[in-house]
């Protein structure tokens, strides 16, 4: 089982952090690192889950801030109108597991 870094810790403040887990919470984690990660954590996240995961949550969660949909859709080349968090109306973010 992977290990998250303890530098996360601080971005899952709502969460138990010590039950999140590398596959079952893949979406959440990549979430919280691409809105509020440090570039070496983002790093991280590039080099355990990849671009190709990064691309599907990016393509497929309302959950990430604007500025990121527009940052990720960029370095990715993913049109605007594929990134959900860039659709008018933008649901606000939720927060937690089931996000």
């Amino acid at each position: 089982m992977t290990k998250l870094p303890e530098s996360f810790r601080g971005y899952f403040w709502d969460v138990d952090f010590d039950e999140l887990d590398f596959q079952k919470h893949e979406f959440l984690i990549i979430k919280r690192v691409l809105d509020r990660g440090k570039t070496s954590d983002i790093k991280w996240i590039l080099s355990h889950y990849g671009k190709g995961k990064i691309k599907e949550v990016l393509t497929t969660t309302h959950d990430l801030s604007r500025i990121t949909g527009s940052f990720w859709s960029g370095i990715l080349k993913v049109p605007k109108n594929k990134v959900p968090c860039l659709q008018t109306p933008y649901s606000p973010i939720r927060f937690g597991l089931s996000s």
